[in-house]
């Protein structure tokens, strides 16, 4: 068996490694959400700025990594502060 394919079956046999309340990535589209709920095969994400929810399967989805997620939240902030503005 390749060093891929081994490392393909055991990223399928982990659990997720995405915890309730931290931020990732939807590779599928690049969404970035608030991991809401992480269930056996899906991992359930709303967007930083508020929204409706939507569920990923846990191998599409990546935790961010620090300066990502501070990154990614600034936008946020600076998006809503935007919409306040006339």
């Amino acid at each position: 068996m390749s060093a891929e394919r081994r490392e393909r079956q055991e990223r399928r046999e982990r659990p997720p490694a995405i915890a309730v309340g931290s931020v990732a990535r939807d590779l599928r589209d690049g969404r970035i959400g608030d991991v809401m709920d992480v269930h056996p095969g899906r991992v359930w994400l709303r967007p930083l700025g508020g929204g409706r929810e939507w569920d990923a399967k846990p191998d599409d989805v990546r935790p961010l990594t620090a300066h990502e997620q501070l990154s990614a939240r600034l936008a946020a902030a600076n998006a809503r502060s935007r919409r306040l503005l006339p």
